[in-house]
């Protein structure tokens, strides 16, 4: 390693209080304690942009024992916890000028995994090079001693593979991903989030042990693709889940969307178009001030919206192609593979919901949107409203230049629609003229079913006519009540 990258590593230890008294303290009790992993990573990665910055969490790794970590702890760090003792890892936090710095501190493994789960039997290793070698990627198989002599230690290359972009592991990437099929989906997050690119080897170990995926738990697998889709540029890591087959074993709904191109070529490419739909969709995510960003809901309609199009793909007469009420199968369809997946139901509700109205906007061809079609948009989509609009502009990926125009100036003419009948009224909460006290007194009747109905009346009554005077509204509950 270079003397100039090994004065940037070890400047990162210099910047942490928490770091060098750490390193004091193991060392002073004749133990070695390296940081390792990511933390190491991202400083070399800092290196070309404004020099190192310690992260909120740091990975050591030590000689020293679970039982011996925690007397070297104890009256120093803030609180300890041994959720992951069990594995060798005590975690710590320590407080430094008023802040809270998290550590994971884990003893020198050398494990051996069963290959039919993916937790390893522990075993202690006797050595850094021992513990390094059964890290996923070399990028993250590096080390800086925080003893004095602020030690570099790169065996397996990790260095250069970071400078030239290159994903590795450090031994063979079979042997990596049979202990651990979890690394595969690492590694396309890694493809997204640092911009490297996996060797051959990798690939084809990757693609011979997709079916592996099945021995991991939905929970990690979600994060795991979670991660990847908030990255800045998450298509190529989505491009290399599906060509390795994982994306079979995790989401089969998306390389489903590889619908063979009909020979007259009345439909797009659904896959190609739907990753250039996310694509759309986070640039509009980023140019706008007030949105969430990175916001996974908005991202997984946007990957998703078309899911339902395959089930319901049907030849029509002079070549033609549909894909009637997609709409409502694709919502279902997320709803199901979200649920597998074990994503909180508020994720799984909004993505089904913006992928079901995904395509009410071209319901009303070329901008005829009278009042009651505005209330009725701005109400079904209730909160999602500011991500429907993101989604549908995204959704337009054609690369005819006057139709590409002609749909963001109708959907701009909606927008402003929705503006002017949201100054009049209040769009966000249309709600009946009446509430549930007033129809039970008009009526004369108690709570119950009937007041639900009435009420409903009064909400579609309300939708397509806008706010009416009382008395209004109670004629024409009256004579609605009149037909019962």
């Amino acid at each position: 390693m270079p003397p100039a990258v090994q004065e940037t590593v070890r400047a990162l230890v210099d910047l942490s209080p928490v770091l060098t008294e750490l390193g004091s303290r193991f060392t002073a009790a004749g133990f070695e304690v390296h940081l390792v992993g990511g933390s190491v990573r991202d400083a070399l990665l800092a290196a070309g942009s404004g020099g190192p910055r310690v992260p909120g969490d740091l990975d050591v790794t030590t000689d020293a024992r679970p039982e011996q970590v925690l007397d070297l702890l104890r009256g120093w760090a803030g609180s300890t916890w041994n959720t992951g003792i069990a594995f060798g890892t005590v975690g710590a936090e320590v407080y430094s000028n008023g802040q809270g710095v998290r550590l994971e501190i884990t003893t020198y493994r050398a494990d051996r995994y069963d290959r039919e789960s993916r937790n390893p039997v522990v075993a202690w290793g006797s050595s850094l090079v021992d513990d390094l070698v059964r890290r996923d990627f070399t990028v993250n198989a590096m080390a800086v001693s925080l003893g004095p002599d602020r030690t570099v230690t790169d065996p397996f290359g990790g260095l250069g593979d970071l400078l030239a972009r290159r994903l590795r592991t450090p031994g063979r990437a079979v042997d990596s991903f049979a202990d651990d099929p979890l690394r595969m989906l690492r590694a396309v997050r890694f493809v997204a989030q640092l911009g490297l690119t996996p060797v051959d080897e990798v690939v084809e170990a990757m693609t011979s042990l997709a079916g592996e995926l099945g021995r991991i738990t939905p929970e990690r697998v979600q994060v795991e693709f979670s991660k990847t889709l908030v990255q800045d540029s998450p298509r190529a890591a989505l491009e290399l889940f599906v060509a390795t087959g994982l994306a079979d074993v995790v989401l089969p709904e998306l390389p489903a969307l590889r619908m063979e191109i009909d020979e007259h070529h009345q439909h797009k490419d659904v896959y190609t178009h739907s990753l250039t739909v996310l694509d759309q969709a986070i640039a509009l995510e980023k140019a706008d001030p007030e949105a969430e960003s990175p916001d996974l809901v908005l991202r997984l309609a946007a990957l998703l919206h078309d899911i339902g199009k395959p089930a319901t793909r049907r030849h029509e007469a002079r070549g033609r192609v549909s894909f009637h009420h997609h709409e409502v199968v694709g919502a279902k369809l997320v709803r199901k593979r979200l649920t597998a997946l074990r994503y909180p139901k508020d994720v799984i509700e909004s993505v089904a919901r913006l992928t079901f109205l995904h395509l009410r906007f071209h319901g009303f061809g070329s901008g005829e949107w009278t009042d009651s079609a505005v209330r009725r948009y701005v109400t079904d989509a209730g909160a999602l409203l500011p991500r429907l609009h993101k989604l549908v502009r995204s959704d337009s990926t054609t690369r005819n230049r006057k139709r590409a125009a002609a749909l963001s100036a109708t959907y701009d003419s909606l927008e402003e629609r929705i503006a002017v009948l949201s100054a009049a009224e209040d769009l966000a909460r249309v709600r009946p003229d009446l509430d549930g006290n007033a129809i039970m007194e008009l009526l004369g009747i108690g709570p119950g079913r009937d007041v639900g109905e009435a009420w409903q009346f009064l909400k579609e009554l309300r939708l397509e006519r806008g706010p009416l005077p009382r008395d209004e509204a109670e004629a024409e509950l009256l004579a609605w009540w009149s037909t019962r």
